[in-house]
């Protein structure tokens, strides 16, 4: 995404922000999603993350990529949802991969067929883990925020949040091969 389109986001121009969001929404959704793990929330919380980000992008400096910035506006926006919703439990109507190839977006393959059990496989397995690990892996190995950047974002210590990283991995690990263990 151009520089040229971002600063004609910050002049007004809503054109420009239309191909924005249209540019990332997919993958906008698809962090909130990985937080949040409800389709709905997800879609409350990137229209949330969206608004946020057009109001405050007169802020927004340059000093990293816009898609680095929006992200952290997004998994801001998903993990004050996922703070905010008291004794709702979670339920998927759908699956991850499901939802996600509905959301608008880029037009993206998917590779080989193995490559795509394999992503199944993974999204199973984060779906699957205590919720404080799977934000914390997918901040880190999904969208490439720093430890000191995912511990900002859970209001946590940089240690905490590198211990989370580290036993969301080794529980990731341990569910992606735990067939091949025995």
């Amino acid at each position: 995404m151009s520089l040229e389109l971002v600063e004609s986001c910050k002049k007004g121009d809503e054109a420009a922000w239309g191909q924005l969001v249209e540019a990332t929404y997919r993958e906008v959704y698809g962090l909130c999603l990985r937080i949040l793990r409800d389709p709905d929330d997800a879609a409350e919380a990137t229209q949330d993350a969206y608004l946020k980000a057009w109001r405050a992008l007169g802020g927004f400096r340059g000093d990293s990529m816009f898609s680095t910035w929006l992200y952290r506006v997004a998994a801001n926006s998903a993990i004050s949802k996922l703070r905010g919703r008291k004794r709702r439990r979670e339920h998927e109507a759908q699956t991850d991969e499901e939802t996600l190839a509905q959301a608008p977006g880029s037009a993206s393959t998917h590779g080989s067929a193995l490559a795509s059990l394999d992503r199944e496989q993974l999204e199973q397995a984060l779906r699957s883990l205590a919720e404080h690990y799977r934000v914390a892996v997918v901040l880190r190995d999904v969208y490439g925020l720093s430890i000191e950047e995912i511990a900002k974002e859970m209001k946590i210590s940089e240690t905490a949040a590198k211990v989370r990283v580290h036993r969301g991995r080794k529980k990731l690990r341990d569910l992606m091969f735990e067939d091949s263990n025995e």
